[in-house]
């Protein structure tokens, strides 16, 4: 079976460029592969971890977002071979395509740090990634010591959303008495709390607010689930080394130069993540396992029929569904111009993303920034009377709560540029 265009992937970014390509030729041969029967709104997760929002509402059929004029093949693709213009699937076929979109998403591989496996979404183990039902139990049940909240030296889907689970959850003990026998730790790999300076300037406000612990440079490497210890390897400079003292309130203790273990009585992580297995073992990918594209025409830098986007994408940007909301249009104008035999459009992604960071309930600041880090709200925003983006504020909230999840379900999925 041989397809104008085959599209890997029925996420956000695999149905908004087949709904975008019908708008734009409703003839188009056009297969979408994707073995899942549920289609998730997962930017919701961050609110049902913190009992905010309802998770059978972040859910529709696949049936229900899949455009009716497509082909929808509900398998797995096992390989990619480019040089022939073919897909290989799960099943055993071999699909061939005119021009190729990769849009698969990302996996979660556990097996990344010693112990994860065994240990997540089990007792006070939790991610919003995985099941965030069983964060808000974890939540719920907390009764006090140390809420530990982590992430992975991969990069990840919505870098932003391991510390809005931390900022829910100590709002959350704050209004239920429990902050005086609570010790808040937000542990990263990282040197900053966020990329974008106004966005940073604010985000540690709202961390002395909450008296959080803040600990850069800490990267989780093994989780003990049954004595409920994290193993942290530190990644700071060796100017900036990190030293734990004895006695200290967290009661963290060095087993090496650089490896610190840190207690637990909730503990909250983002899996590492990566691209699924058939792309990395593609020659699609660059030395990091990533897919190969131009980040700013999305077309793969060897093979000209062959686009990328979404969380798969070798992009220096963070992985969201706004950022794909703005790659969508770039790649379906490219498609468009190279099946009319024109030169590609000097139409670019400028890395534009965003994400809407959460700081408690009923709080939120919106940190939207390019390729470069700067801060770029958009003029939108005025007219929900939002002035300045950068600073916690309660419409903000009402967008991610009400509004984003509307323009998703309604906009997005049905080809529309928001």
């Amino acid at each position: 079976m041989k397809f104008d265009v085959l599209i890997i992937g029925g996420g956000t970014a695999g149905i908004m460029t087949a709904t975008q390509l019908l708008k734009r030729n409703p003839k188009l041969n056009i297969g979408v592969i994707e073995p899942s029967d549920t289609h998730w709104y997962q930017p919701a997760w961050t609110l049902v971890g913190a009992g905010a929002y309802d998770m059978q509402k972040t859910k529709r059929t696949m049936r229900s977002v899949m455009p009716k004029e497509v082909n929808w093949i509900k398998d797995y693709a096992t390989g990619i071979h480019a040089d022939k213009n073919e897909v290989s699937l799960k099943s055993g076929k071999l699909l061939s395509y005119d021009f190729l979109v990769v849009a698969p998403g990302l996996i979660m591989d556990t097996s990344l740090i010693e112990g994860l496996t065994e240990a997540l979404d089990k007792g006070v183990v939790c991610s919003n990634y995985t099941n965030p039902e069983h964060t808000w139990n974890v939540l719920k049940n907390f009764k006090g010591g140390n809420a530990v909240f982590t992430q992975p030296t991969t990069p990840i889907k919505c870098g932003g959303a391991p510390q809005k689970i931390a900022y829910l959850a100590a709002d959350y003990f704050r209004k239920n008495g429990l902050s005086d026998k609570t010790n808040v730790v937000f542990a990263t790999p990282g040197s900053v709390i966020f990329g974008v300076k106004p966005i940073a300037d604010t985000l540690m406000q709202v961390i002395h607010r909450y008296n959080i612990h803040f600990k850069p440079f800490y990267a989780p490497i093994k989780i003990d689930g049954k004595n409920n210890v994290v193993t942290f390897k530190s990644v700071a400079p060796e100017e900036n080394m990190c030293i734990v003292n004895e006695g200290n309130v967290l009661q963290e203790t060095m087993t090496g130069e650089s490896v610190i273990e840190m207690p637990f009585d909730m503990l909250h992580l983002a899996p590492p993540q990566t691209a699924p297995k058939f792309i990395k073992e593609s020659d699609l990918v660059n030395g990091a396992g990533w897919l190969d594209v131009d980040t700013g025409t999305l077309q793969h830098k060897k093979y000209a029929n062959v686009f990328g986007l979404g969380d798969v994408a070798a992009l220096p940007t963070a992985k969201t569904g706004a950022a794909v909301r703005k790659q969508v249009p770039v790649v379906v104008e490219n498609l468009m111009r190279l099946m009319d035999n024109k030169a590609i459009s000097d139409k670019i992604y400028n890395g534009y993303s965003s994400c809407p960071l959460v700081t408690g309930y009923g709080k939120m600041v919106l940190a939207e920034f390019d390729y470069k880090s700067n801060f770029t709200p958009d003029p939108k925003l005025k007219r929900m009377l939002v002035f300045n983006s950068d600073k916690e504020h309660w419409r903000l909230w009402m967008l991610k709560k009400y509004l984003l999840p509307y323009l998703y379900w309604n906009k997005m999925m049905k080809g529309e540029n928001v």
